[in-house]
Order: structure tokens, then sequence, then C-alpha cells
């Protein structure tokens, strides 16, 4: 008998169980980065400043059940939103599937542990310089970063 291919593969975003749903998270962090939006062009700008529930051992949220009645711009994804917003970063899980891709060789889901996000390069582990509060928008636009916004290579074998 085959195997069943992974459930991102068969279903989309709305058939998914709220475990499959969550479990698509990567725990790279990225999305906890705040952002900053050029009003003139609609350009989002990542920078290496969290938010103040960003937990840094684990790059995931500390409150996350209660991040949306604790963070006032927390973004709570929903397949919906997943197709409409536009500083999802390019290895983000969701925006993946949304598009038809596959997940990237290093997601958990894939590799069988929660370390190889961080070992590849593509958390936000140890590349955070702070959490929000006491920045002003210039110190802000000094700590933008290209990184987050970009999809990370793949080591090739061997090297």
């Amino acid at each position: 008998m085959r195997d069943q291919p992974p459930f991102w593969k068969t279903k989309t975003l709305e058939e998914m169980t709220p475990a499959e749903w969550e479990s698509l998270c990567d725990g790279c962090g990225r999305c906890c980065l705040l952002k900053l939006l050029d009003e003139d062009t609609g350009e989002v700008f990542y920078t290496d400043i969290v938010c103040r529930l960003y937990d840094e051992d684990t790059c995931r949220c500390r409150n996350y059940a209660g991040r949306g009645g604790v963070v006032d711009d927390c973004i709570l994804l929903t397949p919906e939103k997943v197709r409409t917003i536009a500083w999802l970063p390019p290895s983000c899980a969701y925006r993946l599937v949304a598009e038809g891709r596959d997940l990237r060789p290093w997601h958990p889901l894939v590799s069988g542990s929660p370390e190889t996000v961080h070992t590849a390069g593509v958390s936000t582990k140890g590349r955070t310089a702070g959490r929000e509060g006491g920045f002003t928008v210039e110190q802000l636009q000094r700590r933008i970063r290209r990184w987050p916004a970009a999809m990370p290579r793949e080591k090739k074998s061997g090297s």
C-alpha cells in the first residue's frame, strides 16, 4: 500500500483541521517582526524588532491564545487573510500552501524536527535587536532588514 500524501498537498487551507492549520506554522518568528509600511508605494519593510509577546528561545508567541486581546495590531491568520496579506514572508508555509507550493525541506512537518527551521537559518533566532516599545519611527527605520522578506536559499548537499 502506498503512503498517503501529506495533508498540505491534498487539502486547501479551508479544509484543514485546526490541528493541521496550527502545524503549518514553522516557528520562524518572521511574522512577529515589526513591519513598516510605505504609504505612498505600499511596500512593506521588516525590522529586526519583535512584538512584545515574542519568545526569543522558541521564536513563538508567549501568549498565543490571548495575543489578539493583548496586542491590538496582531493579525490572527485565516485562509482569506493568508491570501491577501502582502507581508507574509515568502517562506511562510501558509503562503506556500495557498500558492499551491510545497513546504521547504527544513519545515518541521517535512524534517520531523522543530529545530531545522533554526539550523537552516530561516528563523529569527539570534537575529532580533529587541522588543517593540520605546523606539521612534526614525529608530525603527534604521532597524530595517532585508533578510525577513527573502526566501532562504537551500543548502546544496555536500556543502
